[in-house]
């Protein structure tokens, strides 16, 4: 191996914390993802920020790479140690540190999960609203700048993250944002790091943004007679300012999944799942409006869950749906991606790309978190079929091409990656330069996640 002496240096100091058996590195060599897995050298476990300089230390003194992992359900190829090296688990680092209920904020290391916060909150009558879908890491939400079904209300991780503690590339220990809800002093360090997919530095702690449980919610789904119906009824609500919680698209051929795998009997039609937050009478108040709307684009009656069992059986088939597409063709690989488009171009990009879908022949339902303009294909492939792969990234391609035709990004939150890297000089312009000269002064070994946003080779 070309980092054996760095690897025993870490085994030295390490123990069985540096685990370098077959399994384990298979475990690391990918997320969920379509890309190729590559085995890292070895998987270390630390447990302190202290402990992760320390590693970053003995890996910059041997030209060693490191790729932080947080639960490998990134979709983009992020955690794929491409230069082998070091993947960084950060599982153990689970602790939430503090929580405070009058300042609306809590303090996790990175290994904290989604659900794991939210169930540690809910004696105190709040909640993290980020919700990815997976129950994925703080850390790898952080790092990926993710967002999810709540964020037309809610927003990303980069309005919810306050301030994070980080391992630099030198293995300096830094600090920055404060729990103070704004700031004018400085750049804006913590923004620069959100987002950075580790290329530039290893979040150890995160204080995150909190927000009160609502006195009332209410799931519901409506169905519509065509995919431009359900769209159009997206944009006219946002437009019209009324703050839906959730609201998300899925396709007939997405609702024919969802049925199969979670046991539900919607119609197979164009839909929207929605939930509004607020107190009993705000609530009743939107969704009247709602229904107003739905009504003006062809939309059906609502099929209305106030339970909270209900509602979260709803909203568990759509965190589903990408293992249940993956069912429609047993034995599939999804080829995921996504794009981003200004609310007001969202029904043409769909139809556009459902369009294409149709010319290529493939299997690929649409679902997506319209309420921002974002939307998502999991495109089914025989993974030993290169036809098929080759037809799923001419696809995928035209989808990205469009997005950024009508303004858009060609990720709204699964990230760059290694795998939207070649449309960044595209969208950035000299700005992807830019992101190179900062790449470069703050990592300037390329030893944290290589070969990811920016190629430095």
């Amino acid at each position: 191996m070309p980092f054996d002496t760095t690897i025993a240096a870490l085994k030295s100091e390490y123990g069985d914390r540096c685990a370098t058996s077959d399994a384990v590195r298979d475990h690391h060599a990918n997320g969920e993802a379509y890309h190729a897995p590559v085995r890292p050298d070895a998987v270390l476990f630390p447990g302190s920020t202290e402990e992760v300089a320390q590693i970053m230390r003995i890996c910059a003194a041997g030209n060693c790479p490191i790729v932080p992992y947080g639960t490998g359900t990134s979709l983009e190829g992020h955690v794929v140690p491409l230069r082998g090296g070091v993947s960084l688990d950060m599982s153990r680092m689970d602790a939430i540190l503090a929580v405070h209920p009058e300042d609306l904020d809590a303090v996790v290391q990175p290994g904290v999960t989604r659900r794991r916060l939210n169930e540690d909150l809910r004696d105190t009558g709040l909640f993290f609203p980020v919700d990815p879908g997976a129950d994925a890491s703080m850390g790898g939400m952080a790092a990926t700048r993710a967002s999810g079904t709540n964020a037309v209300r809610y927003g990303t991780m980069r309005e919810n993250v306050l301030a994070v503690e980080a391992v630099m590339a030198d293995g300096q220990i830094i600090r920055a944002g404060t729990r103070a809800r704004k700031s004018s002093a400085g750049y804006d360090l913590t923004k620069l790091l959100v987002g950075s997919e580790g290329t530039l530095g290893i979040i150890t702690e995160l204080t995150l943004r909190l927000y009160g449980q609502p006195e009332a919610v209410a799931s519901g789904v409506c169905t519509f007679d065509s995919v431009k119906g359900a769209v159009d009824a997206v944009i006219l609500t946002i437009q019209s300012g009324l703050p839906v919680a959730r609201i998300e698209f899925l396709d007939e051929l997405q609702i024919r999944a969802v049925n199969n795998y979670s046991k539900l009997s919607l119609a197979e039609k164009p839909t929207l799942f929605l939930e509004f937050h607020g107190t009993d009478a705000s609530v009743a108040e939107q969704s009247e409006r709602f229904g107003e709307i739905a009504a003006e684009f062809g939309g059906g009656a609502f099929d209305w869950a106030t339970k909270a069992e209900d509602r979260n059986r709803l909203w568990r088939a759509r965190h589903d749906a990408y293992y249940a597409v993956k069912a429609l063709r047993p034995g599939s690989h999804g080829y995921v991606t996504d794009a981003c488009v200004p609310i007001s171009r969202l029904a043409e990009a769909i139809l556009e790309t459902k369009k294409d879908i149709a010319e290529s022949g493939m299997l690929a339902p649409v679902v997506g978190h319209v309420g921002d303009g974002n939307f998502h294909l999991a495109i089914l492939i025989d993974p030993q079929d290169r036809d098929e792969l080759k037809a799923a990234e001419a696809l995928a391609h035209r989808i990205a091409e469009r997005a950024l035709e009508m303004g858009g990004t060609v990720t709204g939150e699964h990230g760059v990656g290694m795998g939207k890297m070649k449309y960044m000089a595209a969208e950035h312009g000299h700005g992807y330069e830019i992101m190179r000269q900062i790449k470069r002064t703050l990592d300037p070994q390329n030893l944290l996640n290589p070969g990811k946003i920016v190629d430095l080779n």
